[in-house]
């Protein structure tokens, strides 16, 4: 498989692999830097199965790094941002023995006195590479979740890479750390297409970008869609090249949806689905403006128990390296942690997630739900619900609000509650509105809410 992949590069040759900022890099080009990376690797004293934590995003020299580590047995940690404590987490959790950066070619330091883990035995005794991805952290230190890089790579790049007799554009919108990222990656890498590598993740320049590369598959998140709309780049723009728009990593209002939907008419939306320790599932929306999808995935299983989804596929993680695996049941499926409904035939939507949920004196409050309503308010551009504590009820239900145009806090409270009122139940009307200029967002392009 290893000597495969770059025999089928070779192959490719001329054809462009990846474009970042404004050079374009062939397939010959990103064979040859992984064969002198490989080199470089060794040089440095890298052993197969060495822990190594690959810092940069996505970039002609990451990528090739990524798939010199790769073909050389290691366990590689992807990290975009590497900060003092995001690099102390890693060294606790993984025990990595160099850190290679590629913001300014390819720069390799070792970090001393750290001893070997025996969490990595299962990857050398198979003879396998590793990846370790670090989850958001949201709740606190991140987790990292340990893969077999072999067995993902295997299932989404197969035995060998084909060309498509149209080589598409396929814009690098997730991150290099991402499980999405990554899964955007080989399958550009399967199909022979070319990788378009943003400088920065704006809506500006994302569009500037779709237009200039005749980009056909925008990989993407609700919220970041929301922020080309509220901005009007799908406007400026022309954006007439997008066929298929793929959004993922957070649940999509479906008021939000049918926004996106009125923005692009032409275009087919897809939602698609996966964690970080399972994979990313293939999917089949129920139509373009729904939110209800299914999961066509031969490679993935899963089921609804007690409303949340549980999944099981053959490139789940190998387990935390630095938190107990309670996420998986006795007998091996993962809970999400995503709260689901199922319709007549099959299709789902995500409802929630079970950490987000809201008590309100024993009532339950899913945060989508309102987020949903308070879109449809041709006032309201974006809001973000949450749960606070209450002395009386246990927790009340907040809303920040970006109003559409120019209104005072009194005015956007007042709409709120107006809006709300006959729509839901009492209880489930905001009793704080907090007027904001915009939504948090993370850097994985997620809404940041306060949990409960």
């Amino acid at each position: 498989m290893r000597d495969a992949i770059l025999a089928r590069f070779d192959e490719l040759g001329d054809r462009a692999a990846v474009v970042e900022k404004d050079t374009t890099y062939s397939y010959r080009q990103l064979a040859d830097e992984t064969r002198r990376l490989g080199t470089v690797l060794r040089e440095h004293g890298v052993a197969p199965h060495d822990v190594v934590v690959l810092n940069g995003d996505f970039s002609f020299t990451a990528i090739a790094a990524l798939l010199a580590l790769y073909i050389d047995r290691n366990v590689l940690v992807p990290v975009v941002t590497l900060t003092d404590a995001v690099l102390a987490t890693v060294t606790r959790a993984c025990a990595p023995r160099f850190v290679l950066r590629t913001a300014a070619g390819a720069r390799i330091e070792e970090i001393p006195g750290i001893p070997a883990a025996g969490a990595y035995d299962p990857l050398v005794a198979a003879g396998t590479s590793g990846l370790v991805l670090l989850s958001s952290g949201s709740t606190g230190e991140p987790k990292a979740i340990l893969h077999d890089l072999d067995a993902i790579v295997a299932e989404k790049l197969g035995t060998r890479t084909r060309a498509a007799g149209r080589p598409a554009n396929i814009l690098m919108f997730l991150l290099f750390d991402h499980i999405g990222g990554l899964n955007s990656l080989l399958g550009v890498l399967r199909m022979g297409g070319t990788a378009i590598v943003p400088e920065r993740r704006t809506p500006d320049e994302i569009c500037a970008l779709i237009e200039k590369h005749r980009i056909r598959l925008l990989p993407t998140s609700p919220t970041f869609l929301n922020l080309i709309m509220i901005g009007g780049y799908h406007r400026e723009y022309d954006l007439s090249s997008l066929r298929l728009i793929t959004y993922g990593t957070e649940p999509m209002p479906q008021e939000l949806l049918t926004r996106v939907n009125a923005a692009f008419p032409k275009v087919r939306l897809l939602q698609t689905f996966g964690t970080s320790e399972t994979g990313i599932s293939t999917t089949t929306s129920e139509s373009s403006r729904s939110t209800y999808f299914r999961i066509d995935d031969a490679n993935v299983r899963y089921r609804v128990v007690d409303g949340e989804l549980q999944l099981k596929s053959r490139t789940q993680f190998l387990g935390y390296l630095n938190y107990p695996s309670d996420a998986l049941t006795e007998d091996g499926w993962f809970r999400t942690g995503d709260l689901v409904e199922q319709n007549a035939d099959g299709y789902m939507t995500v409802k929630g997630r079970a950490k987000e949920l809201i008590n309100v004196g024993g009532e339950k409050v899913l945060p989508l739900e309102l987020e949903s309503i308070l879109l449809g308010s041709p006032l309201i551009d974006d809001c973000v619900v949450y749960g606070r504590p209450n002395a009386i009820t246990g927790q009340s239900v907040c809303v920040d609000v970006k109003p559409r145009g120019e209104m005072t806090r009194a005015e956007v409270r007042r709409h709120v509650t107006e809006f709300l009122t006959g729509r839901v139940e009492p209880f489930k009307i905001p009793t704080k509105v907090n007027l904001i200029d915009s939504v948090t967002v993370s850097e994985r392009f997620k809404k940041k809410r306060a949990l409960p």
